[in-house]
């Protein structure tokens, strides 16, 4: 009986854990588009994410959108991600919230559906798997977040086989971040967020800018910017820059970017 009522209680310290560390974020920022989706806002998910983050009582941004004064600091707020887990004849959502990082904050409930519209079964997804967030009760406690940035390899031990990736994409991450520390005050810094092939590059309103594609080479990305396709390249000097060829003639575009 008592191990049972110290497991009880240890599952509930972990519970409220989690429900700080998101109180510490002042705002949530919305995608237009998830990975399971082919165009921006199909099936309406970006506007039902954000209207379920406001009844949840957060204060939700789309990721194109200017953030007004107070919430230019990237780091403070969490970036939110919908995943669909593949099932038979079930459509299965949850939701994640990730820091400036990419490091998971929060990972709701799985919700389901059997609707066999799209439309419907997303929703209904989308509206069960927000009533974990809701029992969050979230409220903003104007605390600054703590960033975890420890190593891989430290946490490696409580790493599950299914984050294989992810701890991959972390150790990439550390591989690009031995080049030297970019002007944070440059007014032209992008800011890496890791993705499940690479990375995404974002400015600080923030909108993604460039999209890049892991190679077998650390220092050396395929880059996609402006539909243009070429190379994120770490040269000598310690600087990205962006090839590619345009009317037949090779451009080299210096890239300040902070990992």
């Amino acid at each position: 009986m008592m191990k049972i009522k110290f497991l009880l209680t240890a599952i509930l310290c972990s519970v409220v854990g989690f429900a700080q560390s998101v109180n510490d974020y002042k705002a949530v920022i919305v995608p237009l588009k998830y990975d399971f989706i082919k165009t921006e806002n199909q099936y309406r998910l970006a506007t039902l994410s954000k209207s379920n983050l406001v009844k949840a009582g957060f204060v939700g941004f789309y990721a194109n959108e200017q953030l007004p004064e107070g919430y230019t600091d990237r780091c403070q707020v969490l970036y939110m991600d919908v995943v669909r887990d593949n099932a038979f004849l079930v459509t299965k959502l949850f939701v994640q919230f990730k820091d400036c990082f990419g490091q998971v904050v929060y990972t709701s409930e799985v919700g389901k559906s059997k609707e066999k519209d799209f439309e419907l079964a997303y929703k209904e997804c989308l509206d069960n798997a927000f009533k974990s967030i809701y029992a969050l009760n979230y409220k903003y406690s104007g605390n600054a977040p703590v960033i975890n940035a420890k190593a891989p390899a430290q946490v490696a031990a409580k790493i599950s086989p299914a984050a294989a990736a992810v701890t991959t994409a972390a150790v990439a991450t550390q591989v690009v971040a031995a080049a030297p520390s970019p002007d944070l005050k440059d007014p032209n810094l992008l800011y890496a967020q890791p993705t499940e092939s690479g990375y995404q590059l974002i400015d600080k309103t923030p909108k993604v800018v460039m999209k890049l594609l892991k190679t077998s080479q650390s220092n050396v990305f395929i880059a996609i910017k402006d539909n243009v396709q070429g190379s994120l390249i770490l040269k000598e000097d310690g600087q990205w820059y962006f090839e590619s060829y345009q009317n037949d003639k090779l451009v080299s575009e210096k890239i300040v970017v902070k990992f």
